[in-house]
C-alpha cells in the first residue's frame, strides 16, 4: 500500500497549495468596479441588489467558500451548521436543510445566500424584506463558474470573482491537458457511501472524470439516468476499476484498508496497485473554489498509476 500512502501524502500538499486561491482574495476591499443596483438573474428568477450587503447569511457551504475566496467574508456575519471551510467562518446551528426562518432573520441580514430552497425558506425571507440568492447544485463547470461571478457582483467583488473564475480554469485546463494522455482507457469507481452508491458522468463530479477522460464504471450500471445509482459489489470487482476515489472518508471513515478487507476486492485492479485517493468528503460534494483540488488530487492519482 505504499502507492496509496504517497497519494495520500501528496493530497495535504495540494490542499496547502490551493489555500493560496483563498489567500489572493481574503483583503475584503471593495472593488471599485462594482457599481450598485445590481441584477443577478438565477434560475429562480432575477434578484436585484441595491446596494453593497454588510449582513451576509450563507446556508450553503460551496457559496461560503467562495465569498471568502473573493474577499468577502468580512461582509459574513454567519454561515450554516455544514459550513466547515475555510477554518475562520462563523459558524452556526443554522441549517440549510432545515431552516429557521425566525433564527435566520434574528441575525438582521440584507442578504441570505440558499442551496436549498426548502419550506418555502425563499419566500419567507422575501415577505420579510431580506433578499435571497438561491444557488442550487450545479450541472456543470460553466455553472459553477456563473454562481461565483454572480457573488462577486452582488457583494462589491466582481474583480475578484473574475480573477478567482480565470485561476480555475486556468489551473484546472492544465491539470486536464497533463492528464488526458495518462488517462488513456483507465476507469474509475467513486464512492459516495460505502453501501456503493456513486455518480454517474451526467453529474457536476461525474463530469470532473469525463474531463480527464476517464471511463466510470457507473455509467452503464444507471439503467434509471438518475445520475446516482446504488452499484452491487459484484459489478464492482467484476469491473475492477483502475482508480478508486473514496468520497467516504470522513462521514464513514473509509480508507485504503477497508477497502481491501472487502470480500473478493483483492481481485480489483486499483486495491491491488494502491491506486486509492481518500479525498475529503466536502472537496468532492461542492462545486466552488476547491473545484481545483479535486482535479489535482486525480492528477497526481493519474501520475502513479
Amino acid at each position: 500500500m505504499l502507492r496509496t500512502s504517497l497519494i495520500v501524502a501528496s493530497l495535504v500538499a495540494v490542499l496547502v497549495s490551493t489555500l493560496a486561491i483563498f489567500v489572493a482574495g481574503a483583503s475584503g476591499a471593495w472593488s471599485a468596479s462594482s457599481a450598485f443596483p445590481v441584477t443577478i438573474t438565477t434560475p429562480s428568477g432575477k434578484v436585484t441588489i441595491g446596494k453593497r450587503p454588510t449582513r451576509i447569511i450563507s446556508l450553503s457551504p460551496t457559496a461560503t467558500e467562495t465569498l471568502f475566496a473573493i474577499g468577502a467574508g468580512r461582509q459574513v456575519i454567519a454561515v450554516d451548521d455544514q459550513s466547515d471551510y475555510p477554518k475562520n467562518v462563523p459558524t452556526t446551528t443554522l441549517s440549510g436543510f432545515t431552516p429557521n426562518v425566525e433564527a435566520i432573520a434574528g441575525y438582521r441580514p440584507d442578504l441570505v445566500v440558499i442551496a436549498y430552497d426548502t419550506k418555502g425558506l425563499s419566500g419567507a425571507l422575501r415577505r420579510l424584506g431580506i433578499k435571497v440568492i438561491h444557488h442550487d447544485g450545479v450541472l456543470g463547470f460553466p455553472g459553477a463558474y456563473q454562481q461565483i461571478r454572480q457573488l462577486g457582483l452582488v457583494t462589491g467583488h466582481e474583480t475578484e470573482a473574475n480573477r478567482l473564475v480565470r485561476g480555475m480554469k486556468t489551473a484546472i485546463g492544465r491539470i486536464v491537458d497533463g492528464a488526458k494522455s495518462k488517462a488513456g482507457s483507465l476507469s474509475v469507481y467513486h464512492e459516495l457511501t460505502p453501501d456503493f452508491y456513486s455518480v454517474t458522468s451526467k453529474t457536476f463530479v461525474g463530469k470532473v472524470y469525463a474531463a480527464l477522460g476517464l471511463r466510470n464504471v457507473a455509467d452503464a450500471a444507471d439503467s434509471g439516468g438518475i445520475g446516482y445509482p446504488q452499484l452491487s459489489a459484484e459489478y464492482i470487482v467484476a469491473q475492477s476499476p483502475d482508480l478508486i476515489v473514496l468520497a467516504d472518508t470522513v462521514c464513514c471513515g473509509q480508507k485504503a484498508s477497508t477497502v481491501a478487507q472487502r470480500p473478493g476486492w483483492d481481485r480489483i485492479k486499483a486495491v491491488r496497485t494502491g491506486s486509492i485517493v481518500r479525498i475529503h468528503d466536502s472537496i468532492a460534494s461542492r462545486w466552488g473554489p476547491r473545484l481545483v483540488n479535486f482535479f489535482q488530487a486525480l492528477s497526481l492519482a493519474l501520475a502513479r498509476l
